[in-house]
């Protein structure tokens, strides 16, 4: 099986990323961008993240999550602590969190260091989803082998049964992580793929150092 994409080219002419023109922190760079692609309705779920971990077998593994808040502190998400990624931050909390917003042409790349937040905190975010997602993070046993689908939908219909006019409690294994980040990246697609990247990092005094990167 064999498919060239050689041919396959883009001229990325929408933006530029200047440093004149950029924020102090990289959170307030961060919001500015976020606004931007909200207004500009043309990504599905502009929150969409994707997180790289390195997994208790060695490997690195990325995958698509949805970000729920960010503060001045960093970036919020909910998991099963007993996932796959759940046990790969307890053995190793630094990860890698990248916004891909194509319809912009930008990215923004995130590392940092990811810590439970509080059991209150939690329980507020789980108390507003729907039922139904409540019900579903008891149900599944994330990452775990399951013989069939058939299995997963039973589970459901016996909790939807047992909780029926009852109040869902969050379980303890699941909850939120937040990311505090120690380097950002905001990249801005030029042409002659001569991108623009701008990096913050994060120094001792807790102030942000800002370089340019060269494509």
């Amino acid at each position: 099986m064999q498919k060239d994409l050689s041919n396959y080219r883009k001229s990325y002419e929408k933006s530029a990323l200047i440093e004149d023109a950029i924020l102090e922190t990289p959170l307030e760079q961060f919001q500015r961008w976020f606004y931007e692609i909200e207004a500009s309705d043309g990504v599905d779920e502009p929150n969409a993240m994707t997180i790289s971990t390195i997994g208790l077998d060695g490997f690195p593994k990325s995958r698509v999550v949805l970000m729920k808040k960010y503060t001045f502190e960093g970036f919020i998400f909910y998991t099963n602590y007993d996932s796959e990624k759940g046990r790969a931050i307890a053995e190793n909390p630094s990860v890698c969190l990248s916004f891909f917003w194509p319809n912009l042409e930008r990215q923004v790349i995130i590392k940092g260091n990811a810590g439970k937040i509080a059991e209150n905190l939690s329980d507020g975010y789980f108390e507003s989803r729907p039922v139904g997602s409540q019900l579903g993070a008891i149900a599944s046993e994330q990452s775990r082998v399951v013989a069939s689908r058939k299995v997963l939908e039973e589970r459901l219909q016996k909790l939807e049964k047992e909780y029926e006019n009852k109040e869902v409690e969050r379980p303890e294994n699941w909850g939120g992580y937040l990311v505090k980040p120690v380097s950002i990246e905001f990249w801005q697609g030029r042409p002659n793929r001569l991108h623009d990247r701008i990096r913050y990092t994060l120094q001792d005094d807790h102030d942000w150092k800002i370089e340019r990167l060269q494509p």
